[in-house]
């Protein structure tokens, strides 16, 4: 069933636990993730980020992502994921996705702020959630996995910024980046508590991949509800078609997709998702 993340998010509050957003680019990874989230009776958000835009259109990844959803015996919420253009934010509200990101986080704190609650001006009345980001969730492909480009969220300007732009969830960077580490990252739970214990509205985390399972987990216990993955989909495929080398096309594409659906289903292990029913 197609919902908004407001009502995954009520229910992963409710019973403290993270949702995966899970990226897709094409119909075997959306399929993969929905029938996956279907097989084991847990909720799913499943997210195209307009970077992937190269990939497959946003009218395409519409069509896709509302079919699977509507089609699942699962609650599954279609979101745009790192919306960065005002125009495909807007396009895909009126597209049907449930929810939306506005990340406008390189902007200064006041563009920032006049960005997000711009769309979430234009999406409430569509019924249409808003997450936006605050701080900078860089990349972590460097050497030293604690050296990336992140700027961390500062405590006092989440609290201004969640009152200022009437979003509805807010990714906040603690110690997480975007790619493939070659170590783990340090995390800052006391800042992750501060900002969980003074803010109404549910915490995001992007950068989930490689961040270590310890990590994540302690995460999803402690505020975090939507933990975004996408570069351990990849890594995970690509080393299934090196493990097994496929004689053919159609045994690649099955061994792709059962490296995805593992790593799926690890992911609602170590975020604690609860089932639905």
């Amino acid at each position: 069933m197609l919902v908004t993340t407001k009502e995954l998010f009520e229910q992963a509050d409710k019973n403290n636990y993270a949702i995966p957003a899970a990226n897709f680019f094409d119909l075997d990874s959306a399929r993969t993730y929905v029938k996956t989230a279907e097989r084991l009776k847990k909720p799913l958000i499943l997210a195209f980020a307009q970077s992937h835009m190269d990939m497959m259109s946003l009218e395409e990844a519409a069509l896709i992502g509302k079919f699977l959803a509507e089609q699942s015996t699962s609650p599954v919420a279609l979101h745009l994921d790192h919306g960065q253009d005002e125009k495909i934010i807007k396009q895909a509200i009126d597209l049907g996705f449930t929810s939306v990101m506005i990340d406008a986080s390189e902007d200064s704190f006041e563009e920032n702020v006049r960005r997000s609650k711009a769309i979430a001006d234009y999406a409430h009345p569509f019924g249409v959630v808003v997450e936006a980001e605050i701080g900078h969730v860089g990349a972590g492909d460097s050497l030293e996995s604690e050296e990336s480009d992140s700027i961390y969220t500062e405590f006092s300007e989440a609290v201004k910024f969640a009152e200022a732009t009437g979003v509805d969830s807010l990714a906040v960077s603690i110690g997480t980046a975007h790619g493939h580490y070659t170590g783990t990252p340090k995390i800052n739970f006391a800042v992750l508590q501060q900002i969980y214990d003074a803010l109404a509205i549910p915490l995001v985390l992007h950068g989930g991949s490689s961040s270590g399972d310890e990590n994540l987990e302690k995460c999803a216990l402690n505020g975090i509800r939507k933990i975004n993955i996408f570069t351990d989909f990849i890594t995970a495929a690509m080393d299934k078609i090196r493990k097994e080398q496929p004689e053919n096309y159609f045994d690649l594409i099955h061994d792709t997709n059962d490296a995805i659906a593992e790593t799926l289903e690890h992911y609602f292990n170590v975020f604690h998702t609860a089932s639905h029913e």
